[in-house]
């Protein structure tokens, strides 16, 4: 009998130290890494607006600047599947932060509240701000100051969009600033009356106008960039706060790319210049964030 009882006990305390075991296992996985997770699936989830040229959707198809740069980026990494969610810009980083995504990359303008709720990779690219009124431009709009100046106009901003901090920088009353959802919405605010003008940085506006072929608005030549913090931008993509060895990977190789050419490349490609949006080697994210830039 005593042998029998002997015998159970040791079965049991075998079945629970399996049990440990396996538990612990779990645990291991569990507590993996975001970056080991993409590379055992291969693929990675990007959360984009629909802003040409750093990112936007074309015949099914993802494209943009800001978009090559992480394919080329992940590939490295040994991640080559990008599967990609349209957000409205002002979901982004809210998007990011529910789990949504597991990179943002619309050419995101660093800044420090942002990176309050993201985790920024190194500087891709450079921008300034444009601007697009009405035909023949009525109102001889040259500058935020302009608008700030004369309290009957008002402007269509994207939501969530950098312009809107800048515009109130320069003086522009909340009062006259709207917001619509995408950059075609602007386009129709003002093209409709309900606007006197449209702002955003300066590639996407005009690339985005020509585009739309409107014979109603105008891109401003000779805007006077706004003398605001922030201006100019510096885009980037963006990480969950708590994916900082994805980050840092990601900026391993977005380095290596930039040494050899690739960045360089892949922003000409669609549209940029090396002499107005490259990115100068002493300036860092962490700089940016600080408020230092």
């Amino acid at each position: 009998m005593r042998k029998i009882l002997l015998t159970c006990l040791f079965g049991l305390l075998f079945v629970l130290a399996a049990c440990g075991s396996n538990e612990g296992d779990t645990n291991d996985e569990a507590s993996g890494s975001k970056l080991d997770e993409l590379k055992d699936s291969g693929k990675v989830t990007i959360g984009f607006a629909n802003e040409k040229p750093y990112a936007y959707e074309e015949d099914g198809e993802l494209k943009g600047a800001a978009v090559d740069i992480a394919k080329a980026v992940f590939k490295e990494l040994g991640i080559e599947e990008m599967d990609s969610k349209l957000a409205d810009f002002g979901q982004l980083i809210p998007g990011l932060k529910a789990g949504q995504f597991d990179v943002i990359t619309a050419g995101m303008a660093i800044n420090p509240d942002r990176c309050k709720n993201a985790a920024f990779g190194e500087p891709e690219m450079m921008y300034g701000e444009g601007l697009i009124v009405q035909k023949g431009n009525p109102l001889n709009l040259k500058s935020y100051k302009d608008i700030a100046d004369n309290p009957d106009v008002t402007v269509s901003v994207m939501s969530g969009a950098t312009e809107n901090a800048f515009l109130k920088s320069e003086g522009v009353s909340e009062e006259q600033i709207t917001n619509a959802e995408d950059i075609p919405a602007t386009f129709s605010a003002v093209e409709s009356g309900r606007a006197d003008a449209t702002t955003g940085t300066e590639m996407t506006i005009k690339m985005a106008l020509e585009s739309a072929n409107s014979d109603q608005l105008e891109f401003v030549e000779g805007f006077e960039q706004p003398d605001v913090e922030g201006v100019p931008s510096y885009g980037a993509a963006a990480f969950h706060l708590d994916n900082t060895e994805l980050r840092d990977a990601y900026n391993e190789k977005l380095a290596e790319l930039k040494a050899d050419g690739t960045v360089a490349e892949l922003l000409e490609a669609n549209g940029f210049s090396e002499e107005n949006n490259m990115v100068a080697d002493d300036i860092t994210t962490e700089k940016i964030c600080n408020g230092e830039m």
